[in-house]
Order: C-alpha cells, then sequence, then structure tokens
C-alpha cells in the first residue's frame, strides 16, 4: 500500500496502517541511501537510467522470496494466503488503483510466484508497460543471470541492515 499511498498520511486511515506506511517510507528511504542497493543499481547497465532502483526492487523482492526461510519462521505460502486475506477483507479501504493490482496479486500468487526467476523478467516488462517514459526494464533479467551471486550478495547486506534498523524503528518509535 506504500507505493499507493503519496504525500501526507490521511488522517482517517487506522493507526496500524499508518504506521506501517511510515514504517514503509522509512525503509525506501533506507533502501535509497544503502550501500549495498547502491552498489546493486551499479552493477546494472546504465541503459536502464531512472529504472535501475525498480529492477534493483524487484531482484529483491525474487531473492527474498527464494531465501524466506532465512528471515521467516512462517512458510511463505502461509504468509502470502495471510496477506492476501487481509487484502480481500479490506479491498474496500485499499487506493483505487491499488484494487486491481491486489486482486491480480491474489489471483497470480505474486508473492510466492516471485521465487521463481523466470517471474522478475515477467515482473519488469508488466513495469515496462506502466511507465510514461519507456525503458527496457525486462532485458535486466540477463544481468540478473549473468551476474546473480553479486546481486544476491548486494541483498544479504542490506537485509542484515534493514533487520537493524527496523528492529531500531521497533524500539525506539513502537511501531507495530
Amino acid at each position: 500500500m506504500g507505493d499507493f499511498v503519496k504525500g501526507p498520511i490521511p488522517s482517517d486511515i487506522p493507526d496500524g496502517i499508518a504506521q506501517g506506511l511510515l514504517l514503509h517510507r522509512r525503509i525506501d528511504t533506507l533502501a535509497h541511501s544503502s550501500a549495498h542497493t547502491r552498489q546493486s543499481r551499479q552493477r546494472l547497465n546504465p541503459k536502464f537510467s531512472h529504472g535501475r532502483g525498480i529492477i534493483v526492487d524487484i531482484f529483491y523482492d525474487h531473492f527474498l522470496a527464494s531465501s524466506w526461510p532465512d528471515y521467516s519462521d512462517q512458510p511463505l505460502e502461509s504468509y502470502a494466503a495471510d496477506v492476501y486475506q487481509l487484502l480481500r477483507t479490506h479491498h474496500t479501504q485499499l487506493p483505487n488503483e491499488m484494487q486491481e493490482v491486489a486482486r491480480r496479486m491474489i489471483t497470480h500468487n505474486w508473492l510466492v510466484s516471485y521465487r521463481q526467476q523466470e517471474v522478475v523478467g515477467k515482473a519488469l516488462q508488466r513495469i515496462a508497460d506502466r511507465l510514461s517514459r519507456p525503458l527496457p526494464l525486462a532485458a535486466a533479467f540477463i544481468d540478473l543471470q549473468e551476474h546473480e551471486a553479486l546481486f544476491r550478495q548486494d541483498f544479504t547486506g542490506f537485509m542484515t541492515e534493514a533487520t537493524a534498523f527496523v528492529g531500531r524503528e521497533f524500539a525506539v518509535d513502537g511501531l507495530a
């Protein structure tokens, strides 16, 4: 939902969701400034221009799904089912643009499907199709195949950094 709520967080959003949006924004800020994600962006061909951040995001989604047991005791399938149930239950509260994305996410089981490397290319193509300026994002799939170990190393470093960051945010701000 954090990618769909821009600007100030509306006052009518329930506290738990508002805290989640705030945490999402803080993690996005961390990801933008992290040496690990910066290294991943630099590994990509400059032809991807401003799309390199999007590509790294999708690569990291793949690495998270494919290494899920390293980060959670709850099986990915169970976690995904819980997320999908929340999306169904609160469908009318989602921003309009997110309602259709949520439907597709559930129908195609995006969270689990990201384990498969070939899904990365499809996701990048879907995003490229929605951009106002054309970028060959799907071509970055080749970079993933050729340099997967390096990108995965960056991801692991970022996850260590992000996990510590979230722990500090919960301790300081009492986020739940």
